[in-house]
């Protein structure tokens, strides 16, 4: 019998990608309207205080200057906090833009001044005198530790007896680690384009991962019904988690819509790309003991990280620790420091990319002091199952990532002695880390129909933040039905569409792909069933003798359009949509994805400067649906590591209480001058429980382990561990 070719698995190119390079595709801060108005919001320059005057009149007298608002003149708004919170909020008290006097944080929108340019607004902007009566402030981690108290996370109860496994050990590590603030710095800015409709009903284009997220929070807070709110997100340039929660743009640009009655934009500087969330700064204590074979008998991690003084931000930054490695003996703490800043924010692999920095630093600082090659000392501590949870890997080829890995690197050839590798100049050092992401699901949405020319919809209220949802939602789909992907149209971005949760996680694909997938082997069915009600002669053929591909359906020996099939139905068309939810049997089973990154790096002696010359990433991540889309997902990782590792660090002012570097020239991140070769691949990794397509998601898994990877290699080329990231050339000096 004739089989069709799958292209799941297969490295298609991007659906979105012509739209996007021929400049078709339209951002939230693109789309045009007759008569559009244009807000440019003004920032607070204290940190703590409140607001004593606003003198807008200087503003107000420019010419093209329609409105200014602040907290006296804005719209109403709800009073409860419980409105203003969202799908990613933390706990305590959301921010509430121009809500009252109180200044919480520099940086802070008090006033928007919309314009009939963006010009004219901005200009009128610098015209908005606002007189504060200031408080003292303090933004500084390092200095308020004694104000922190235990995060309202349920880290994981400690297991053993750390104390006694910690004394008994042959080798012992105690170090801090110590990670700054970061900010996401998409290339897209935060936009919201708010269209106003005759009847009162709002039409906007948001920079969001989560459309329906923003129409419940607008909903709650303005009380407007949400069948009168419609967020469309078709395009985002980025967002690695600033996009998660509703961003201050997109409540100021529906209050100037509303007041005035007119459609209204509103897009944030770059400078003003930095007065929302961020990576918090966090300051990391991990106590590793091994007996004299290397297996570990003690893991200690306990973790500050900053957070605002109206929210209570956590992440998962110290359960790693307790998960990666077989260890019996550990304790978890982890603390927060309320500060006068705003609250920070996922930003991508939120936790593990901190926290596994100081995990992995200290793992290869035991391997040092115990005499163990790092990748040695990783297998010899190998876990089946997760020690937190007490359940077993649903699949974990960390093994295969660390042999794969090492042969492609050349690993054997290392030789352990610090400063032991040069060339030339530069002193070599070849250093490696493990990752780990969690594999999770979410409840999501999907529907699919197809009519009598063969064309198939599929769609979900699900965003592609660049990471290529289109194109895998249109592989998935295509193979579900058995249509060809030129013939798939999919949907998102649109609170409209059927529920999806936020964009984010690495857990799409497993979420709305499962979606996809169910809604789109229901319409399989039923085109068998209009089939064999429309001849007969082949309604008795089992089914595991009916092949779909190509746009037929298969039986035995006779093709069938499906196209012809369809057009055979009532109405020449059909349709399905369903619920989907994590399988029951995952309920048994940890699900993780897993990697090991191995890094070279050349430090010239005299400079201090250090170049990352080469990085091989082996991932294990279950089925990857595209392994083009997927192995750039682990490209950008990597490059991100290493703007962790080397350079990346927003900067305060704390007399101020500002940050300082709060532009692309200042806030520094890898360039392509800056990158050397990477040689990023998945191992193979099977796994029929994580979800029905076996696929774990990579978005988060390829920036985890990089920094410690690059710390660990510039350790052994210099012989000089610095703690302290990003690792800048004066540390080294």
């Amino acid at each position: 019998m004739n089989t069709f070719k799958a292209v799941t698995g297969q490295p298609m190119d991007r659906v979105d990608g012509v739209a996007k390079v021929t400049g078709q595709a339209r951002y939230a801060g693109e789309y045009p309207e007759q008569g559009l108005l244009y807000g440019s919001v003004v920032s607070s320059t204290i940190a703590s205080g409140r607001v004593v005057q606003i003198d807008t009149d200087e503003a107000l007298s420019v010419p093209g200057v329609l409105l200014v608002l602040d907290h006296r003149n804005r719209p109403r708004l709800s009073s409860y906090d419980d409105d203003y919170s969202d799908a990613d909020s933390a706990e305590g008290s959301p921010f509430r833009p121009l809500y009252n006097d109180r200044v919480l944080y520099s940086g802070q929108p008090l006033a928007l001044v919309v314009a009939q340019t963006q010009e004219i607004a901005r200009y009128a902007g610098s015209l908005v005198h606002i007189r504060y009566e200031e408080d003292a402030h303090q933004t500084d981690l390092g200095a308020a530790l004694d104000a922190s108290h235990e995060a309202p996370a349920e880290t994981p109860e400690p297991r053993g007896d750390f104390a006694q496994g910690y004394a008994e050990s042959a080798t012992q590590v105690d170090v801090t680690y110590t990670t700054p603030v970061e900010h996401h710095n998409p290339m897209e800015p935060h936009a919201s384009t708010v269209f106003y409709r005759p009847d009162g009903s709002l039409e906007i284009h948001d920079k969001t991962q989560g459309t329906q997220n923003c129409q419940d929070y607008l909903h709650k807070i303005f009380d407007v019904p949400k069948d009168k709110i419609r967020i469309l997100a078709a395009f985002v340039g980025g967002a690695f988690g600033s996009g998660l929660r509703p961003q201050y743009q997109l409540p100021l640009a529906v209050m100037a819509a509303l007041t005035l009655k007119r459609s209204v934009r509103v897009t944030l500087t770059r400078q003003q790309m930095f007065t929302f969330g961020y990576r918090p700064r966090t300051s990391q204590r991990l106590r590793l003991g091994a007996d004299g074979e290397g297996r570990l008998l003690a893991i200690g991690h306990d973790a500050i990280g900053q957070t605002s003084r109206f929210e209570d931000f956590t992440e998962h930054l110290v359960e790693w620790s307790g998960m990666l490695y077989r260890c019996d003996n550990v304790a978890l703490s982890y603390r927060l420091v309320p500060l006068d800043v705003y609250t920070p924010l996922d930003m991508r692999a939120p936790g593990a990319a901190s926290g596994v920095i100081a995990l992995e630093g200290a793992l290869d600082e035991l391997a040092c002091a115990a005499g163990i090659d790092p990748v040695a000392l990783r297998r010899i501590n190998f876990a089946d199952s997760n020690g937190n949870e007490g359940k077993p890997y649903s699949s974990k080829a960390l093994l295969e990532c660390y042999d794969q890995g090492a042969e492609r690197f050349g690993w054997s050839k290392r030789n352990p002695v610090p400063r032991s590798m040069r060339e030339g100049k530069e002193l070599v050092g070849w250093g490696m880390a493990g990752g780990v992401w969690e594999a999770m699901q979410m409840k999501a949405s999907a529907k699919a129909s197809i009519d009598a020319s063969g064309k198939l919809t599929v769609s979900s209220a699900t965003t592609d933040i660049g990471t290529g949802t289109y194109t895998v939602m249109t592989q998935i789909a295509a193979d579900a039905v058995g249509v060809l992907p030129s013939d798939v149209t999919f949907l998102l971005g649109d609170s409209s569409l059927p529920t999806a949760p936020l964009q984010g996680g690495s857990f799409t694909v497993s979420s709305v792909g499962s979606a996809v997938r169910q809604a789109c082997l229901i319409l399989r069915t039923q085109i068998l069933e209009a089939l064999r009600k429309s001849h007969p002669d082949v309604a008795d053929v089992p089914v595991e003798r009916v092949r779909f591909g190509d746009g037929h359906v298969l039986v035995e020996d006779r093709r069938f359009s499906i196209a012809e099939v369809v057009a055979g139905c009532e109405g020449a068309a059909l349709q399905a949509q369903v619920d989907a939810e994590p399988s029951a049997k995952r309920s048994s089973f940890s699900t993780a994805t897993h990697s090991a990154v191995f890094v070279e790096v050349r430090v010239d002696e005299a400079l201090g400067t250090v170049r990352v010359s080469r990085v091989v990433s082996a991932v294990a991540a279950g089925r990857v649906i595209n392994p083009k889309t997927a192995r750039s997902q682990l490209l950008g990782g990597v490059v991100w590591g290493l703007g962790m590792a080397l350079q990346e660090e927003t900067l305060t002012d704390h007399g101020l209480g500002r940050f300082m570097n709060h532009s692309l020239a200042e806030y520094h991140v890898p360039v392509h001058a800056d990158i050397g070769d990477i040689d990023a691949f998945f191992v193979e990794e099977h796994d029929d429980v994580v979800n029905e397509l076996g696929s774990k998601g990579v978005g988060e898994i390829g920036i985890v382990g990089v920094a410690a990877a690059v710390s660990n290699a510039v350790y052994h080329a210099t012989g000089k561990r610095v703690r302290d990231f990003p690792i800048t050339l004066d540390k080294l000096l």
